[in-house]
């Protein structure tokens, strides 16, 4: 199995941001919004993050539809097209 290359920080395509599973990690989160992992975490900590932040134990995870929607992405529909 090929590993999956992430994109540069701030540098994610529409169709990249389409592609996330339905929740993505803090690092990951982070990235789409530009921003690095120190900045990502001290904003979750600290209850700033500009969406949504579920904890799962001792893990942090953040949907994905809420990235999409403060950047204006529109979702992909069941056939991974832009819906609309």
């Amino acid at each position: 199995m090929t590993p999956r290359v992430q994109p540069k920080r701030g540098e994610w395509t529409a169709r990249q941001l389409r592609a996330l599973p339905v929740t993505v990690d803090v690092e990951t989160a982070g990235s789409v919004l530009g921003m690095g992992l120190w900045k990502a975490r001290q904003l979750v900590r600290a209850g700033e993050f500009p969406v949504r932040v579920i904890r799962h134990g001792e893990r942090y995870i953040i949907p994905s539809a809420p990235l999409l929607e403060l950047l204006g992405v529109e979702p992909a529909d069941t056939d991974g097209r832009a819906a609309g």
